[in-house]
C-alpha cells in the first residue's frame, strides 16, 4: 500500500513539472510574438515620422521662396515702371487630410498584423484609423482656427 501511494505522490510530482514546462512554453511564444507584433507598429510609426518630417522640410522650402522686383525702362526712357512679382505660398495639407492618411497607414498595418485573415483586417483597419484619424485632425483643425 506504501508503494501506491509513493507512485502515486510521484505521478502527480512529475505531471505537475510537465504541465508547467509547457505553460512557460506558450507564456514564452506568447511574449516573443507580442514582442514582433511591437516592433511591426514601431517600424510603421517610425516610418510615418520620416515621411512627416520630409513633408515638413518641403513645406519649409517653399515657404522660403524670394520675392522678384523687376524694374522696366518705359520705351521713350522718361519713366520708370516697377513690376513686382510674388510667388504665391503653397498651402500645406490640412491637419484632417494628414490624421486621415496617417490613420489609414497605421489602422491598416496594425490591421493586417493582429488579424488572422490579412487582407481583411488590413481593410477594417485602415478604414477605421482613417476615420478616427480624420475625427482627430478635425479637432486639431479647429483647435487652430481659434487661434488665427
Amino acid at each position: 500500500m506504501k508503494t501506491l501511494y509513493i507512485v502515486l505522490i510521484a505521478l502527480s510530482i512529475v505531471s505537475c513539472q510537465n504541465q508547467s514546462n509547457a505553460d512557460m512554453k506558450k507564456a514564452k511564444q506568447a511574449s516573443i510574438d507580442s514582442m514582433k507584433v511591437e516592433i511591426d507598429k514601431q517600424r510603421v510609426m517610425d516610418s510615418m515620422k520620416t515621411e512627416m518630417a520630409k513633408i515638413k522640410e518641403e513645406q519649409r522650402v517653399e515657404s522660403q521662396k524670394e520675392v522678384v522686383v523687376v524694374h522696366q525702362q518705359a520705351a521713350n526712357g522718361n519713366s520708370n515702371t516697377a513690376t513686382t512679382t510674388t510667388t504665391t505660398k503653397k498651402k500645406g495639407w490640412s491637419a484632417t487630410a494628414k490624421g486621415a492618411v496617417i490613420g489609414a497607414g497605421v489602422g491598416a498595418a496594425t490591421g493586417a498584423i493582429v488579424s488572422k485573415k490579412k487582407g481583411e483586417g488590413a481593410i477594417i483597419g485602415g478604414l477605421a484609423g482613417a476615420a478616427l484619424g480624420t475625427g482627430t485632425g478635425a479637432v486639431i483643425d479647429s483647435k487652430n482656427k481659434k487661434k488665427e
